[in-house]
């Protein structure tokens, strides 16, 4: 798959912002959540619990970033991208509703997320409409 300009951006972002965060959450989870005025604590099974998903999320980012660099996983790194920046807007919606309001820095995650996820399909929109690489085999759009 040929990359436009606009899909590399869009890839590029999303794929620097999660491993930025991922990597974050992993080498000092405290700092990354005091930010979100988040006491985290100093607990060894809580500090597990938080470095585990940061691994994730700075794996997928670094997957999203290997298909600027490798055509051929181009498709795989919009499926990390929007596995990524979908699921984590639903699970911070359901918690809006179950929980309650967050913080400001929380909803701006929240934004944040939710436009990369936008920048992510219109990127693959914009092959599909152009008809050249067709997404609907495996459900992307």
């Amino acid at each position: 798959m040929t990359l436009t300009r606009f899909q590399k951006i869009s890839l590029g972002l999303a794929g620097i912002t999660a491993l930025a965060i991922g990597l974050f959450i992993l080498i000092a989870p405290q700092a990354f959540y005091d930010s979100y005025g988040i006491a985290v604590g100093s607990d060894p099974s809580m500090l597990s619990e938080l470095r585990a998903p940061g691994a994730g999320i700075a794996t997928l980012g670094a997957i999203m970033l290997a298909g600027l660099f490798r055509p051929a996983m181009a498709q795989l790194s919009f499926v990390a991208a929007l596995t990524v920046y979908l699921a984590f807007p639903v699970g911070r919606l359901v918690s809006l509703v179950v929980d309650g309001m967050p913080s400001g820095s929380v909803l701006g995650a929240l934004v944040i997320e939710v436009v990369i996820a936008g920048l992510c399909l219109a990127a693959l929109r914009q092959n599909k409409i152009g008809g050249a690489q067709q997404y609907s085999a495996i459900g992307l759009i």
